[in-house]
């Protein structure tokens, strides 16, 4: 495993690094019983990962419970990333009391006492302004010690730049990858200004990897695609099956293009089994050459720039 800066943080953390939605979330992922759960983050932890993404939505609270029961042992050698906005119960709450209730609850549940970063998740666009009471409310709680670095989730350029250009934050996590490259302009202000960049939903919720086509059908949170969108989809994959050789797969070249990005700190794939995660880990074994990066490039430009995939 290979570690790269984060942010304005000292330590350095995991290029892949371990998506927590799926721990104790029995509505959107396949059910996980609590002790393959823990085990499945610790096995991560020994493969050299040491950052975990959560959020109090994911499995309301149980994301969150499960990674401080797995991580207690090793709390200091780890980054810990979670957000506010949407609570453990379902509910959407931006207000300052609530941010703070939230970064209280979630101290609890991951059984700490700081957090390393802390996002507004997916919030309106007015309040990623460093002079909204949201980002005030997080620069507080920063001040005070309880977090050591603060921003937002979010999905486009626009809102990178709002974030980047008006407030302090050092962290973003951004949709990044292969079919949804309309972020990278920011790229190169990120690093400028030594903000760190998640990337979420790297393998476009699974079509990355390779394993789906027009016939798939889907549940869940994935059930928002009609028949004309899984038809493109399975169409776009089977452009870029050329990224899959008899030792890379196409999760492994997924990875591989959005490391290509200095910019990029870790990449938050998810993993429901232990197979799962050695195959995301492994991405990091090796870079993906220039001139295929280049032509995922054009492959986004022809294909998807001027007729943008729903998410």
């Amino acid at each position: 495993m290979r570690y790269r800066s984060y942010g304005r943080l000292s330590m350095k953390v995991s290029e892949i690094g371990f998506g927590a939605w799926q721990l104790g979330n029995q509505m959107d992922w396949t059910p996980m019983s609590d002790s393959d759960a823990i085990h499945l983050v610790n096995t991560a932890y020994e493969q050299g990962c040491n950052f975990f993404d959560t959020a109090p939505g994911y499995g309301r609270g149980n994301s969150e419970r499960l990674l401080g029961e797995a991580l207690v042992g090793f709390r200091d050698k780890v980054v810990i990333n979670t957000k506010v906005g949407h609570t453990a119960e379902g509910q959407a709450d931006f207000s300052q009391d609530g941010i703070r209730k939230s970064v209280e609850s979630s101290l609890k549940r991951l059984q700490t006492n700081f957090l390393d970063s802390v996002l507004l998740h997916n919030p309106p666009r007015e309040f990623l302004r460093g002079d909204s009471p949201q980002m005030l409310t997080l620069q507080r709680l920063q001040d005070e010690g309880m977090i050591h670095a603060y921003g937002a989730s979010v999905d486009s350029a626009q809102d990178m730049f709002t974030v980047l250009q008006t407030s302090g934050s050092s962290i973003l996590e951004v949709l990044f990858n292969i079919f949804h490259q309309e972020t990278e302009i920011a790229f190169a202000q990120a690093e400028k200004q030594s903000v760190g960049l998640i990337i979420k939903v790297p393998l476009d919720s699974g079509w990355l990897s390779g394993r789906h086509n027009a016939t798939s059908r889907f549940s869940g949170v994935r059930n928002r695609w009609n028949e004309e969108v899984i038809k493109r989809r399975a169409a776009l994959v089977e452009q870029i099956r050329y990224v899959e050789d008899d030792d890379t797969t196409m999760t492994q070249a997924a990875l591989r293009f959005i490391l290509a990005h200095s910019a990029v700190s870790t990449v938050i794939p998810g993993s429901k089994n232990i197979a799962q995660w050695k195959e995301n880990a492994s991405a990091s074994e090796r870079d993906m050459p220039q001139e295929m990066v280049k032509g995922l490039h054009n492959f986004w430009d022809v294909n998807v720039r001027n007729d943008p995939l729903p998410w």
